[in-house]
Parts: structure tokens; C-alpha cells; sequence
């Protein structure tokens, strides 16, 4: 079957080639900032069990605050509103007797950030984007919760296929131009994520963009499924991501390195939102936008990123200064990388030719 082409996916990489692109910041700390109530989550759905800290469900109840959270990004120079569904799955929602919703709150979400990007393009004519936004729910396909039973698993392939392909399906139908996989802790959680997307493109007739964001466990640059940054992009290129990259995490500072070993090996766009900086002892983040810009930029000068933005912690103000930052530098080549075998087991292998 013949795919249409995304226009997103072409337009976005007419935009990459002029400059180095921002993504937003922080929702969940930008939401817990505005210290909700109960009754702010809640709204009147009438559902069984407490919402509070049910950051999706705000598409709802409140759409006002993520609305505003969108607003204040693009001001501050945001190309890509994430939708605030992090969260928008059936496993997660169950926690809050909420996954009959996860229609409606993806598609509220989408609706939402599509038309707050639609507004601030219509101002300037600058393209914005809107990459819906899944993450890797409580839940993984490579390693057993029971240490007495290392086969056992919560969840089969099948099903977490079907999980994702319910919240692709919403995202896309409220106007998301790409869906975006990110904090993947599981690599094989995120393959079951690239096949619900594909499975999304046959019934649709039309391409939908990935971009793939993995989170690193340990300073050696592990995820929690215990692939290397190399090894995580073996697994996956077959994907042909939009953008391959690296979330959460840790803070700039840590990742220096194996934001290098990515750019190095990858023949896809760069994209990396870090921390802003490590948590306190009291879990907050303290790393002034400046301080956060100024590491970012590094990256940018060297030539090894396309896209850059800010996860756990960071604020408008640290977009801004990002933005600020890398105005006027040029964004990262593809590296013209050789045609071989590349397989992946925790580390990565090329086979002679």
C-alpha cells in the first residue's frame, strides 16, 4: 500500500535546514506550579477515584491551563508544542478509573495545542508544529517485575501494541502532524509503539511521522532495558524516524557525551530536551535558564544537534534563553553514514561487510 506523504514531515525539514528548532518545555512541573485542586482535576466527570496529579485529564476539566502553558511556550520562541499526554493511555489512565477517556482526552489535547499553533503561525507566518505526545507507560515488554520469576510479565506484546495505537489514533485525529515516543525507557516497548503507528498509517492511507526519544538510566548511557544510545538506534532506524534523540534523564551536563555518540551514528535529525539540571534534595530543579542555554549551545556550536528543548523543570524562560542561544547558528548535517548490517543486542554490532 502506498503511503501519502506528511507535508508535515516535509515542511518540517525545510524549516531544519534554515536553523536549529525549538521544542517547549516542562508540562508536569509547569502544572504543578499552579497548585490545582482536587476539584481543578476533577472537574464534573464524576469519576471514581481522586484525579489529582492527572495532568492529561486537565484537556477536559481545565483546558485553560494547558492552554496557557502552550501560549507562553511559543512566546518564548517554541517551533513544536508537545501535547500534554504523557500520560493519555489506557494502563496509566486505569490508575485513575479514567481509560474510557483516553479518546477524548487525546483528542481534546491535540485539538487544543493544534489550535494555539495554527494561531501563533497565522501571526507570523512561522511554521509551528504539533507532535503528540506518548510516553511508556508503567508498564514493560523486556523485563520481569517479580524477581523470582524472570519470564513473567505484566503485559504482551499484542496488548501494548493495541494501547498505543487507541492514543496514536485520538492524536492524530485531533490534528497532532507528528507522534512523538519519547522518555523510552524500554526498547522494546518503543518498537511496540512504532508498529501501533504503523498499524495507524494502513487504515488511514497516509504517512504519520515518528520522532523517538530515549531516557538513560545511568551515566554510562544505558537505558533501563540496557541499551546503549548506539544500540537503542540500531533498533529502531528501520523506523525512519523524523527525529531520533534523548529526554529527561539528566541534565545537560550529563549528557554531553552521549548526545555526541547519537549525532555521530544517526542519519536522522537530532532532537534532545534535558532536565533542567539534577533535582535537589527536594526534588525541585534549580538550574537558571542561562545556565541550561548556555550547555544546550555547546552542543549546537559543535554541530551535533537539530532540535533542542527542555523536559523535567525547565520553564518558558529556559526555552526562551535556549532559543536565544542558538539564534543564527547553523543546525547539524546528516552524517552521510555507510550502507552495512547493523544489529543491535545491548551494544551495538556492524557486520563486516
Amino acid at each position: 500500500m502506498t503511503l501519502t506523504p506528511s507535508a508535515a514531515r516535509a515542511a518540517f525539514l525545510a524549516e531544519a535546514k534554515k536553523r536549529i528548532l525549538i521544542t517547549d518545555g516542562a508540562f508536569g512541573t509547569e502544572i504543578q506550579n499552579r497548585k490545582l485542586s482536587e476539584a481543578d482535576y476533577a472537574g464534573t466527570l464524576g469519576l471514581a477515584r481522586d484525579q489529582k496529579g492527572n495532568n492529561d485529564i486537565l484537556a477536559l476539566t481545565r483546558p485553560d491551563v494547558p492552554e496557557t502553558i502552550h501560549r507562553a511556550y511559543f512566546e518564548a520562541g517554541a517551533d513544536i508544542a508537545e501535547t500534554n499526554t504523557f500520560s493519555a493511555n489506557r494502563i496509566s489512565q486505569a490508575d485513575y478509573a479514567a481509560e474510557h477517556l483516553v479518546r477524548a482526552i487525546n483528542v481534546e489535547s491535540a485539538k487544543l495545542a493544534r489550535r494555539v499553533a495554527d494561531e501563533f503561525t497565522a501571526k507570523d507566518g512561522r511554521p509551528r508544529f504539533v507532535a503528540g505526545a506518548i510516553g511508556p507507560t508503567n508498564k514493560t515488554l523486556s523485563l520481569s517485575p517479580d524477581v523470582n520469576d524472570p519470564g513473567f510479565r505484566e503485559i504482551d506484546w499484542d496488548e501494548l501494541v493495541a494501547v498505543y495505537r487507541e492514543q496514536a489514533e485520538a492524536l492524530v485525529e485531533g490534528g497532532a502532524d507528528f507522534i512523538l515516543v519519547e522518555t523510552v525507557f524500554d526498547t522494546l516497548n518503543c518498537k511496540a509503539a512504532i508498529m501501533a503507528v504503523r498499524e495507524v498509517e494502513q487504515a488511514l492511507g497516509r504517512e504519520v511521522p515518528l520522532m523517538l526519544s530515549m531516557t538513560l538510566t545511568d551515566l554510562s548511557g544505558r537505558n533501563l532495558s540496557g541499551h546503549t544510545v548506539e544500540a537503542f538506534w540500531n533498533a529502531v532506524r528501520h523506523a525512519r524516524p523524523l527525529t531520533i534523540g534523548l529526554n529527561c534523564s539528566f541534565g545537560a551536563q550529563q549528557l554531553r557525551p552521549h548526545v555526541r555518540a547519537l549525532s555521530d551514528v544517526a542519519d536522522a535529525l537530532i532532537m534532545v530536551y534535558p532536565n533542567a539540571g539534577l533535582p535537589n534534595e527536594l526534588g525541585q530543579y534549580d538550574e537558571l535558564p542561562d545556565t541550561t542555554a548556555g550547555l544546550v549551545a555547546e552542543w549546537a556550536r559543535s554541530g551535533q544537534v537539530n532540535v533542542l528543548g527542555g523536559c523535567c523543570g525547565s520553564t518558558p524562560a529556559h526555552i526562551a534563553a535556549m532559543a536565544q542561544a542558538v539564534q543564527g547558528l547553523p543546525p547539524r548535517a546528516l552524517p552521510h553514514v555507510p550502507v552495512v548490517t547493523r544489529l543491535a543486542g545491548l551494544e551495538p554490532f556492524v557486520m563486516a561487510a
